[in-house]
């Protein structure tokens, strides 16, 4: 079994916290200068995961965007991009998701063994699927990626994926920015749903850095002892 990997949270709020609008088109909160930011801290991570809604709703291609960055990583005898990662309970993964067809890294999709069938049959061609037993759980998750070799995981949503990271007391750091202004609408999808989580009133999580990028703002917590420095 491998080292259990530094798990960093990457994520962008509006001022009222929430990830994107409830309509049907995106909504960019970040600005060119934090993107670039964004795709640094990719290029130094060795898995990139993101949650079946949001490979559902935002079609990311969770690639390195930099040519110089990729070149690097190349150099250092790291392929081009970080391997990508998402979870479905359902299987409801389309092959044609960018995900999927976006970059020519190793790409995971872990699953209950149940779904494990149905999505070799929809995407097995593209992926390699990964059954969990008979809910996936974050901590199984985490540990399986340690054994494939992975010690800087970022994940990047969406809501519910946070959610499970933070209440499970996996994550070591959190790379929040925020976006200038609010989105309004309770119906949006919120950074973080309800959970019991380790850092509260009588535990608070340690702010080690605040940074003006452009019209955004980033906010980085150490969330475990593990955090460098």
């Amino acid at each position: 079994m491998g080292e259990h990997p530094y798990v960093l949270l990457s994520c962008c709020i509006s001022l009222d916290g929430y990830l994107d609008s409830a309509g049907g088109e995106r909504l960019l909160l970040s600005n060119d200068a934090d993107f670039d930011r964004v795709d640094a801290v990719r290029a130094g991570c060795d898995a990139i995961l993101v949650g079946a809604g949001t490979v559902r709703r935002d079609d990311p291609r969770l690639l390195v965007r930099s040519e110089e960055r990729r070149r690097r990583r190349v150099a250092e005898g790291r392929p081009e991009g970080p391997t990508k990662v998402t979870l479905s309970s359902g299987g409801d993964l389309s092959p044609e998701a960018r995900f999927f067809t976006a970059g020519d890294g190793e790409k995971l999709v872990y699953c209950p063994d149940a779904t494990v069938p149905g999505l070799e049959s929809r995407v097995g061609s593209q992926a390699k699927v990964v059954g969990l037993g008979a809910e996936v759980r974050m901590a199984d998750l985490v540990a399986d990626l340690g054994s494939r070799g992975v010690r800087r995981l970022m994940v990047e949503g969406g809501g519910t994926v946070h959610t499970q990271f933070l209440s499970a007391g996996l994550a070591d750091e959190l790379q929040l920015v925020v976006a200038p202004f609010f989105v309004g609408d309770s119906r949006a999808p919120r950074f973080v749903g309800d959970g019991g989580f380790p850092w509260h009133a009588g535990r608070r999580a340690s702010l080690v850095e605040t940074r003006a990028i452009g019209d955004v703002a980033l906010l980085r917590y150490a969330l475990s002892e593990r955090f460098p420095g």
